[in-house]
Parts: C-alpha cells; sequence; structure tokens
C-alpha cells in the first residue's frame, strides 16, 4: 500500500496493493491498524453509496462542527473526478482545491479529513461511489458549497452545459458567504 500526502495537508491518496491472477483481484480496502500508522486514524460509523450516470456533480457537500466528518472515498464501478476543498480557517491552503480521478480500475481512494468541502463529477456511462464516515449524517449540520463558484474555479471535467446538479446544490452558497466553523490544527 503506497498512502501520498496531497499539496493540502491532510489530505492523502490511498494507492492499495493489488493482488491479479486469472481469477480476477483481491485488495485491502481499509485496514485500521496499517491507516493509522500513516495519519489515518478514524474510528469510521457509518458507510454510503450512491449511484450516478455521466455527468452527475455532486457537491460540495460537508457537515459543520461538531458534526463534522472526515471521509474515505472510492469507486467501485465507474470513474469518478474527486474534489476536497479546504474550508480550514488559518490553514495556509485555506480555499484551496484538489481533484484526482477515483475508478474502479485504478482502485485509489482519497482520505478527506474534517474541514474540506467534497464533491465529485461522474465521468463514465454510470458509476458507484462509495464512503466510510467518522460521524453520522446529521441534517440540521449539512451546509453545502456551490459548485460552480469563480472564487474556486474547479474544473469538474465535464464540458460545460453537460454537468446534472441537483436542485439543492444548485443553492448552495458561494464560498465567501458559507458557513464554516473549521479550525487548522497542527498536530
Amino acid at each position: 500500500m503506497n498512502i501520498v500526502d496531497t499539496p493540502l495537508s491532510g489530505l492523502k491518496i490511498i494507492e492499495p496493493d493489488v493482488f491479479s491472477d486469472t481469477r480476477g483481484y483481491f485488495f485491502e480496502s481499509f485496514h485500521s491498524e496499517k491507516w493509522s500508522n500513516h495519519g489515518i486514524d478514524c474510528l469510521f460509523v457509518q458507510d454510503n453509496e450512491s449511484f450516478s450516470s455521466y455527468g452527475v456533480i455532486r457537491g460540495l457537500h460537508y457537515q459543520i462542527s461538531p458534526f463534522a466528518q472526515a471521509k474515505l472515498v472510492r469507486v467501485i464501478s465507474g470513474a469518478v473526478y474527486d474534489v476536497a476543498v479546504d474550508i480550514r480557517q488559518g490553514s495556509p491552503t485555506f480555499g484551496q482545491w484538489f481533484g484526482l480521478e477515483l475508478s474502479s480500475e485504478n482502485k485509489r481512494q482519497l482520505f478527506i479529513p474534517r474541514g474540506f468541502a467534497h464533491g465529485f463529477s461522474v465521468l463514465s456511462p454510470t458509476a458507484i461511489f462509495t464512503y466510510k464516515c467518522d460521524g453520522y449524517y446529521n441534517k440540521e449540520a449539512e451546509r453545502a458549497i456551490r459548485f460552480d463558484d469563480p472564487e474556486l474555479a474547479i474544473d469538474w471535467q465535464i464540458p460545460v452545459g453537460k454537468g446534472l446538479v441537483s436542485a439543492k446544490d444548485l443553492e448552495a452558497l458561494p464560498f465567501n458567504r458559507a458557513d464554516m466553523n473549521f479550525k487548522y490544527q497542527t498536530k
């Protein structure tokens, strides 16, 4: 397994060791002790899964403290462009985003710590996206940042006019007006 630090502190790419042969493949999608040795020390309490079609853009979602969630995300079928935005006040990378392709082929995962907004776009005809959370969903704490905020200028890898976005996400606030109560902390 290879765990790669991204330019955004705490955000990590996990590249699992995949064992393949004529029968198929095997890999560990989560191993608490190994992840902990690399600074991913979460007690995950909820798993979520979504199915989406090409062009769907979901996000940018998060929950405010004290109901924030760290997430471990991956794709079971298809491909997505996954994006995390640093929304930790005082962070040297506050307001910056990082994106990468996650797919059933590359089997990469992304660990998203608390204090990040998260979203993804579907690049394949369909995709099944799954993620572990270290906190339970709390509707009152749910927040979103507008996916096409010009201040963030995220390239979702979907041609203009081809994105499919929920009414709820279209009503999200821009980055500079979003409710964020995260403080950057160094360990």
